[in-house]
């Protein structure tokens, strides 16, 4: 099992969801107001009056090999949007009940 981090836009949101179920992903936990700054570009996302854009972020356990259809599938949404910005991170997952 591995863990997948997801941050993206909130404008991303409906096409993140659409990656998941066409991934077959089905459970997962949503972050609705993430802050943060991405480490290639565009700009800041924290909610203020000079950067009042914010992120959401999801992270799911997901079996092994729905981890590169679903990387695939969000690297081609980051690439029709780069301004947006999106970033997936996967790890390990050790346990879970």
């Amino acid at each position: 099992m591995k863990t997948v981090f997801i941050a993206y836009d909130q404008a991303h949101q409906e096409n993140v969801i659409d990656a998941l179920n066409e991934t077959n992903v089905r459970g997962y936990t949503i972050f609705e107001q993430a802050g943060g700054r991405g480490s290639k570009g565009g700009d800041p996302h924290l909610g203020t009056h000079a950067w009042p854009s914010m992120n959401s972020a999801i992270i799911t356990i997901v079996h092994d090999d729905r981890v590169e259809p679903l990387l695939k599938r969000l690297k081609a949404l980051d690439d029709d949007n780069t301004m947006l910005g999106l970033r997936a991170f996967v790890w390990n997952c050790e346990q879970s009940i």
